[in-house]
């Protein structure tokens, strides 16, 4: 890996390893020169741009989860070393919550959730990040609803006047990554997917999935073929149906001891104008930005992860009703 340390073996073992070490080694220092001074780090809660920031956080989420662990399930990538790399990287992760913090007075609430990362990473350094927790899962399992978690944050920043507002696109700022990934068959037939479910055509679902499927969506649910499949999308869609949907980017990968497998960053962008997993339609202006995996075998989509912030969502529509 030309620029990398060479103490990492792949690209993948780059990202598993320095996550490890900045997160549970509590080699924090190292993020001055694994993340650049400017990186841009886009979250559904909000955009970063600095690794000041970054830091910051760090300490403040491992304040509050000081036993946190980052186990990273897949990492689906893109690109060369000497062009730069672009990593879709699966974490499940578990925490305990010992600290006060962002999510209130420590509870001892044992936590178990996922993340999906991209990372674009060059010369031993990522520069450009796409971050999404499963805000959804977190929060349930410390009591709250994800609306309720929204108000009450809405609440903490001093109302809606002063309240920090989520991602949205027209807030974005250009990082040095302008890539939008390969084109490996397996990113190309799950982008057809997603394409023909977003344009309601759910008949893609039975079509294209194993009838066996193993699913894992946001909100720490899981569940199994065609009917849990089509609930879930059915849903989303059904409270924007009038939204713009984008792939931003998508890998494909066909690696030795690895089912083929694709990862896409996507996003819906309009109004929630109708009835589904987000209740009454309300008018409001949302941004939802999302990272799906797939693996695939004979018979089909036969893993998927998906991940978007509901409290993100949530926020946008309680910032416009009040």
């Amino acid at each position: 890996m030309k620029g990398f340390d060479p103490k990492f073996t792949d690209f993948p073992d780059y990202i598993i390893g320095i996550t490890k070490e900045i997160w549970e080694d509590r080699q924090i220092a190292t993020l001055h020169h694994y993340y650049t001074d400017d990186i841009i780090v886009r979250s559904p809660a909000s955009l970063v741009v600095g690794n000041k920031g970054v830091i910051a956080a760090t300490m403040a989420t491992l304040a509050e989860f000081p036993d946190r662990t980052l186990f990273g399930e897949d990492v689906i990538w893109s690109g060369t070393p000497e062009e730069g790399m672009l990593s879709s990287h699966r974490i499940i992760t578990t925490a305990t919550h010992s600290g006060d913090g962002v999510y209130g007075k420590a509870s001892g609430t044992k936590l178990r959730y996922r993340i999906i990362a991209d990372c674009h990473a060059i010369n031993n350094a990522i520069n450009d990040e796409w971050l999404i927790r499963d805000q959804g899962a977190i929060v349930r399992q410390l009591g709250y609803e994800p609306l309720d978690y929204a108000r009450e944050m809405i609440a903490k920043e001093g109302g809606a006047e002063h309240a920090s507002r989520p991602f949205h696109p027209k807030d974005d700022q250009q990082g040095p990554y302008k890539g939008t990934g390969n084109d490996n068959e397996f990113g190309a037939q799950y982008a057809d997917i997603l394409t023909r479910i977003m344009g309601a055509d759910m008949a893609a679902i039975p079509d294209c999935y194993d009838r066996a499927c193993h699913l894992e969506y946001a909100g720490g649910i899981t569940g199994h073929s065609h009917d849990f499949a089509d609930k879930f999308w059915m849903g989303l869609r059904a409270s924007f149906p009038s939204a713009t949907f984008k792939i931003h980017h998508q890998i494909g990968r066909d690696d030795p001891l690895m089912p083929p497998r694709a990862a896409l960053r996507w996003s819906l962008t309009g109004k929630h104008d109708g009835w589904g997993s987000f209740g009454a339609p309300t008018g409001a202006e949302v941004h939802i930005m999302g990272a799906s995996h797939a693996e695939f075998g004979p018979w089909g989509l036969r893993r998927e992860y998906v991940l978007f912030d509901e409290t993100a969502v949530w926020k946008q529509i309680a910032l416009t009703t009040g």
